[in-house]
């Protein structure tokens, strides 16, 4: 059975960081390309970063970019989203993905393995 759980968030002023971490169990994690998204109160869940296999390909949202970072711990089992500068508009629920392919995608249907999410609030 294959389990993504993320923790690490909670609330944080505005230009804070946070870092999240999500621990994958039940598959081969260091073959899988991994994401994270987020679904603010209202709105559609949108794509925020992404990360190869190996770790060493990774792609951003826009609105996002040069704020966060992904990476992955192969050895761990875990891929994380460290967040810098923190934005009220970044206030949403994060969610781990996890895709049976090595390279990293951008589209929620790209992806076969979800957490339960963890929620950020940024506060102003």
């Amino acid at each position: 059975q294959v389990q993504l759980v993320e923790s690490g968030g909670g609330l944080v002023q505005a230009g804070g960081s946070l870092r999240l971490s999500c621990v994958v169990s039940g598959r081969t994690f260091s073959d899988d390309a991994m994401g994270w998204f987020r679904q603010a109160p209202g709105k559609e869940r949108e794509f925020v970063a992404a990360i190869s296999y190996g770790g060493g390909n990774t792609n951003y949202a826009d609105s996002v970019k040069g704020r966060f970072t992904i990476s992955r711990d192969n050895a761990k089992n875990t891929v994380y989203l460290q967040m810098k500068s923190l934005k009220p508009e970044d206030t949403a629920v994060y969610y781990c993905a996890g895709r049976s392919k090595p390279g990293y995608a951008s589209l929620e249907a790209d992806y076969a393995f979800w957490g339960q999410g963890t929620q950020v609030t940024v506060s102003s």
